[in-house]
């Protein structure tokens, strides 16, 4: 009886380490795989923070009194600058959309809403003015549209959705 009780004592002895071996093997993975998620989450909020920063310059860009004063040539007809204009809206936000995955839907949506907005606002004016007209003729109505237009400045808004959820991250 000696020697079945010793046996069942050392069974249940090694269960036991197997079982708190097994326990602290898992809990050492868990925490390995901790710090790799940190340093994945420091990685991943430097890449957020990068597409925020390339963004609040994409808004910029996409301003309208900045756009103009870019593109603005003398001697170009009204259709003439409306192009250059729309494509400078549309090449800038191109070269940026893969930037969508690092920001919040909410964020994204609203440079979408700006760059449609403003792609709107060109070419709603341009068909409103005659024929003939030029492109600084373009430009000036453009330019009065925004100071007298409070939809005219959702790209300051957007700028300030990005710096909000920009400054979140830190």
């Amino acid at each position: 009886m000696e020697n079945s009780t010793a046996v069942l004592i050392t069974i249940i002895v090694l269960l036991i380490g197997i079982l708190v071996a097994f326990v602290l093997m898992k809990d050492k993975k868990k925490n390995g795989k901790a710090e790799d998620g940190e340093n994945l989450d420091a990685s991943t909020r430097t890449m957020r923070l990068q597409a925020y920063e390339r963004l609040t310059l994409l808004v910029d860009r996409i301003a309208l009194p900045n756009l103009i004063s870019r593109v603005n040539q003398n001697g170009v007809s009204a259709r003439e600058m409306q192009m250059l204009l729309t494509r400078g809206v549309k090449e800038e936000f191109d070269y940026n959309i893969t930037q969508q995955i690092y920001v919040s839907p909410e964020a994204w949506n609203a440079l979408k809403n700006l760059k449609e907005q403003n792609m709107l606002v060109i070419n709603q004016l341009a068909s409103a003015l005659p024929p003939n007209a030029t492109g600084l003729d373009l430009n000036k109505l453009l330019l009065e549209y925004l100071m007298t237009d409070k939809k005219g400045q959702l790209h300051e808004v957007v700028s300030e959705v990005l710096s909000y959820e920009a400054k979140k991250l830190l």
